[in-house]
This record gives C-alpha cells, structure tokens and sequence, in this order.
C-alpha cells in the first residue's frame, strides 16, 4: 500500500538498519519510534477490505429525469471494525450535473459480523441502459494514520425509461374519443363506422339515418346512430436514422418522436386498436407485436428505453418491406420521419405506393421552432439573411408535405412541444372521417 507525507518518511526511517543511519538521524528514529509503531499498529488494525461482502437491490427503472434509489449492503465477516470511505461509481449520465461526487461518496461504519446499507441516488440524464461500475473501498484504522483499499464489482442495472411529458394531454383526448364513441354526441356515418345503436329523430339529423323499419315498429322516428370501429390494427413506425440524431432545442428529433408515439398509443389503446411498434433504420431495432390493451404501453416504454440514433442513412425500400410484412393487413402506418426533402424524394417517395396500396399512412415530423424565429428577424443584415434561410427551409417542408398529400398522406408538422398533440388529433380526425 503506497504511503505519502509523514506516514511514508516514518517507515522509510523505520526500515533501515540503525547501524547504517548517520549522525542526527538516530535522533530523529528516537522522536519518531512511537509514532512509527502507532503507524503500525493503525494499518494492522484496519479492516481487510478483500473479505468484505457486498449485493445490492433497489430500483431496477426509472423516468428520464425522476430518480432511482439502489441499495448497496456491506457485510463485514472480519473480526475488526471497518471505519470505510466508499464510492459507488456509476457512468457519468447516471447524474444531474454537479451531484456526482456527493452522490457515490458514502461514510460506513460496520462492527464485526454484521452489515450495513448505504443507498445511492442517482438521476440520468440519458435514457437506455445504466450499469453498475466497481465498488471502491478505503478502510481505515482507528487513528486514521494508514488505509487499506480495494475495489468489488457489484453488477447492476437502471434502465432508464422515457419521460412521456405528453401524457398530460391524454385526458383531453380521451374525452374527445369519448364523443366519437358516441357516448355524448352522435357522429355521422363514414367508411370507418359501424352501427351503434338506434334513438329518436331531432331536426337537424341526416335523413339518410334514419331506420324506416324501426320506424315503422313504433311511433316516432328512429335513425341509426355510428361509431368508429374497433379493433384497428395500427403500427407505429420510427426512423432511427441519421436524421433522427439531429437535435431540436435539447434533445434529439428521435426522443420528440418517441414522446408522440406513446401518446398515441395510450389513445389508440383506449379506443380499442391494436396498436404495434417497428424501430428501423438499416435493421429492425424494436419490434412489439401483440400486446394487449392493458400491456401495451408498458411494453413500447421498454423497448423505447434503449433506442439511440445510428448515424447511417435510412433504407426506405427495407422500411417499406418490413412495415408491410408487420402489418400483413389494412392498417393505420404512422410513420415518425424527417420531411427534409432529399431523404423523402429519394427514399421515401418511390416506395410509398407500395404503403398507400394498402394501408392507410400518416407522416409525422419534428420541426425546428428556431425555423419560426428566424423568420421574425428583422433590424440587421444578418437578421434578414437567417429570416430569407428561415423562409426557403419553410417553402421546401411544404413542398415536401404536400408532395406527400397528393398520394393520400396525411402529414404532421410540428414542433417538439406540440407534436404528441398534433398527431394525436390526427388520429381523432381520421377516426371522425370514418378512414379508420
């Protein structure tokens, strides 16, 4: 064990023949002799930290920015007291900025043959997967003059989950899909509707729903009521290509797109759809398949927690043939993407047929509220240069929307706070056209 200051010039006297030492340092060995010894003494009776044995429990999952709590047990099967520094370490994103130190770093005491707890807070900053690193342990002797150190390898993992903020908007919805249902108004018949029940006529129904057979069988007029139909088959699909590593405010577009999908989800899950998820950009990164209403969300959560941008460019041809072999039948494609032009007119365009055939397909993209800020400059050169960069990346979305509109797309555009929303009322509004 290396020794410094004091400590070290100590022993360093201690080890050499006093036959050997010249005039003036028998003296000093005179002086330091006990303190040598108690130096010594200290070191014999710290506590061996290889025996130590060290498990852990606690929290196995949290949200992006809430906190987990795990707990590390120290049995000290030695028969001295261990007085212990210790640091739990943990990768760097396991922490808000600032807390690391105070957070890893514990004090323990523990008699002989028994244990003690130490718990370690730690709130990440990124979601995905956080491991456990070694626990290092400083024991030290009653006078506190030497130590022993050594470090355990204790595995755990924090999977850190994604915040889903849009859940605040959930009841809102919910009480709109209420209506749809036809639970507190009734909705016109569309392609998507199935019959409901009956009730009497009010000026103001359509006259093509009324039921002239019940009609006949009472004294007032009847008409059908609809509502949407049930048991939908809807596949989420997220691009986790290079364009989704680009970061809009502070975070990434992909971690946007993450938080709409599960709103929908909880929505479309409400509204009795099957709802599945596919995660692809050269490969398949997730896939959910036939998960209960009830299981669902919990389900996306998970496979959502690990998902990180790849920096290679999307192959929309193995995204197409993936999402159609996913969703064999009609569906709902919600496919969470970029709307630059370049990837959309040379990927995704020429193989969007082959989705629109069948399926019924809504696009979905983050957009840059700096984009709308930089419109509004005005007062300087440069000001007007970024509103005329601001005005043409708006001219080319558009185009781009609306080259996507002309083959049946339906296109969400908004920024990251307003996106979940957005999308969201998409689905309601397809719903309420009777096209799901």
């Amino acid at each position: 064990m290396p020794l410094t200051g004091r400590a070290a010039l100590v022993a360093a006297i201690g080890s050499l023949p006093v036959g050997i030492l010249e005039p003036g340092w028998a003296g000093i060995l005179a002086v330091n002799g006990p303190l040598a010894l108690a130096c010594a003494c200290d070191f014999a009776l710290a506590a061996p930290v290889r025996r130590l044995v060290l498990s852990r429990s606690g929290d196995t999952s949290t949200r992006l920015g809430e906190t987990a709590d795990v707990t590390l047990t120290l049995t000290n099967p030695s028969r001295r007291l261990l007085r212990a520094r210790l640091r739990d370490a943990w990768p760097p994103s396991s922490w808000g900025p600032g807390t690391e130190i105070d957070g890893s770093r514990h004090s323990v005491t523990v008699p002989p043959g028994e244990r003690r707890r130490v718990t370690t807070r730690l709130r990440p900053t990124r979601r995905g997967d956080r491991r456990a690193d070694r626990v290092t342990i400083r024991s030290y002797g009653p006078l506190g003059l030497f130590s022993r150190q050594g470090a355990h390898e204790v595995p755990w993992t924090v999977r850190v989950l994604p915040p889903f903020t849009s859940r605040k908007h959930l009841p809102s919805r919910l009480a709109r899909l209420r209506e749809l249902d036809g639970r507190t108004s009734v909705l016109t018949r569309g392609e998507g509707t199935e019959f409901d029940s009956l009730r009497e006529y009010v000026p103001g129904d359509d006259t093509r729903s009324i039921d002239w057979r019940a009609t006949a069988r009472q004294s007032t007029v009847a008409v059908r009521t609809w509502r949407p139909e049930r048991d939908r088959h809807i596949l989420l699909v997220l691009d986790t290509g290079r364009t989704s590593a680009g970061r809009v405010g502070d975070v990434p577009r992909l971690d946007a797109s993450l938080d709409a999908a599960l709103l929908l989800a909880a929505l479309a899950s409400r509204a009795g759809d099957r709802v599945d998820l596919l995660a692809y950009d050269r490969r398949v990164r997730a896939l959910v398949q036939g998960r209960s209403a009830g299981d669902v969300l919990p389900s996306l959560v998970n496979a959502m927690a690990t998902l990180e941008p790849e920096l290679v460019e999307t192959d929309a041809r193995g995204l197409t043939a993936t999402a159609l072999r996913t969703a064999p039948r009609s569906s709902l494609i919600v496919l969470l993407t970029t709307l630059d032009a370049a990837p959309v007119e040379q990927g995704l365009l020429p193989v969007l047929p082959q989705l629109t055939k069948r399926h019924t397909v809504l696009v979905a993209s983050v957009a840059d509220p700096n984009v709308a800020r930089m419109a509004q400059a005005r007062g300087s050169v440069d000001a007007v240069y970024e509103a005329a960069a601001a005005a043409q990346a708006r001219s080319e979305r558009q185009r781009t929307a609306e080259q996507l509109r002309r083959h049946g797309v339906t296109v969400v555009d908004a920024t990251p706070d307003d996106l979940a929303p957005a999308l969201a009322d998409a689905y309601l509004a397809l719903k309420a056209a009777g096209r799901l």
